[in-house]
């Protein structure tokens, strides 16, 4: 069941006192007009002083994605607004990740905020290396909270960006997986759109083999915490998986988790393309583009180059909707967002400076602006914007509307398919996910018997548990 816009903004704890549409929106139709692409007016509306932190040089540490390449060349706005000037460093996630814990463990404070992955704020919070964000959120001095409407951000990638309870950064963009599937074959073929797990395998077996090269199904298979450790612990919850039980023991090798492994390993070995387990989100994207594999799940915001004719063969004849239900009864999304947090190590000026910055790249007009923002004719749109309000509004549905109920099935999604903690939480996550991500890759070439592989795996956990 999906959820009209209606339903949506009820269920979102919309009240009538916040009017989406129109001018009341703190004048976002205007904003979507061009005229207005330079406008600081709208900013100016907050009850706070921008500019109390002239003067002040922050930088920030990104990831090369096309989304922070739109929040970069907006960000001269910013410096007008605030008279803040923001220098950037850009290098891939894996190296940005580990050049950000440098930074943290020598105190050298060379980045005053990154593109972090929330499964490594736990770590971050347990040796003090940033800030909670309600100290600058409940400065009324540095926050309009009425204009800033902390609650209107996506609940759930909140959520992932809190550590026992506090939010200790905030999500610039974000992502849930969602199945993605060719709607032209489906119909060629007589199939129903799964609602199943189990049905999902009858489709990938129905479809698998009945074009030159088609593969019926395809998951991530390149080993890594954020590669087949992002999509396998959504089966592990569907199929009823339990990281820990009732005393803290690791329980990876219960019957859910051999099931579920297995279910992953089959599907990958009997309908994949060959090599997959080599294979990340970009070559699935592709290869799919490409009319090569007729259907996989996978992060929404491959709907943006899936659906450009430009870059794909199969462009209108793709449908979206939600993981199918698990043995379990529920389906359990990945989910995933860019957050910021604040380096706690900075002289206090600078991190307030940090938060001015934040604020202004998380809020509902920069959010509206880089998702219309085009950095060349060709530039895929944003479609991991992180309000509620925007995702309702007609302006951004718009640019996202690949299929009349591609906005829905994605907040649908956010709503009611996951958790914040369908990966475990800890400050040893990045072991954790490296040992998982291992054992996922075993089963996956024939290495180990996922009841060996998850067996070796549990073990592994309870020794870095303790």
């Amino acid at each position: 069941m999906t959820i009209n816009r209606r339903d949506f903004l009820k269920a979102a704890g919309v009240t009538s006192g916040m009017v989406l549409l129109g001018d009341p929106m703190h004048g976002l139709r205007a904003l979507a007009q061009s005229g207005a692409a330079n406008d600081l007016g709208i900013y100016r509306e907050a009850n706070m002083n921008w500019d109390q932190l002239a003067g002040e040089k922050i930088t920030v540490l990104l990831s090369p994605a096309h989304y922070f390449t739109k929040f970069r060349e907006l960000t001269p706005q910013f410096t007008e607004l605030t008279g803040i000037e923001v220098e950037f460093d850009v290098i891939p996630p894996k190296e940005m990740r580990d050049k950000a814990v440098l930074d943290f463990t020598a105190g050298t404070k060379l980045y005053a905020t990154h593109t972090a992955d929330p499964m490594f704020l736990p770590l971050y919070v347990a040796n003090g290396w940033i800030d909670p964000i309600e100290t600058y959120h409940s400065d009324a001095s540095l926050t309009d909270r009425a204009w800033y409407d902390i609650d209107d951000v996506v609940p759930l990638w909140r959520a992932a960006d809190s550590v026992n309870g506090d939010l200790y950064a905030l999500p610039s963009e974000g992502e849930v997986t969602i199945h993605i599937y060719r709607r032209d074959l489906y119909e060629a073929n007589g199939l129903a759109v799964p609602t199943t797990l189990a049905e999902l395998r009858d489709t990938a077996s129905a479809l698998n083999g009945t074009q030159a090269n088609l593969a019926g199904m395809a998951f991530r298979g390149f080993r890594g915490a954020g590669q087949n450790m992002y999509i396998w612990p959504s089966l592990f919850r569907s199929f009823g998986g339990e990281w820990f039980d009732a005393n803290g023991n690791p329980q990876v090798n219960s019957a859910a988790g051999i099931d579920s492994l297995s279910y992953y390993v089959d599907m990958m070995n009997s309908f994949a393309p060959a090599g997959v387990e080599n294979w990340n989100w970009p070559e699935i994207m592709e290869a799919f583009a490409g009319g090569n594999v007729a259907q996989y799940i996978d992060s929404n915001s491959t709907a943006s180059i899936i659906e450009n004719p430009a870059n794909s063969s199969v462009a209108g004849n793709v449908g979206y909707q939600r993981w199918p239900l698990g043995p379990a009864g529920k389906r359990v999304t990945s989910i995933w967002n860019w957050a910021l947090p604040i380096n706690a190590q900075l002289p206090e000026r600078q991190r307030k400076a940090t938060w001015l910055y934040i604020q202004w790249l998380t809020s509902r007009p920069t959010q509206l602006r880089s998702a219309m923002y085009r950095e060349t004719p060709e530039a895929v749109v944003r479609t991991g914007v992180n309000r509620l309000s925007l995702w309702a509004s007609p302006e951004y549905r718009e640019l996202v509307e690949f299929t009349p109920d591609y906005a829905d099935v994605v907040l649908t999604s956010l709503r009611e398919d996951t958790d914040a903690d369908w990966r475990p939480r800890l400050p040893e996550w990045p072991n954790i996910g490296e040992v998982m991500a291992l054992a996922i890759q075993s089963a996956l070439v024939g290495q180990k018997t996922p009841e060996a592989a998850l067996e070796e795996a549990n073990q592994e956990l309870r020794r870095i548990l303790g």
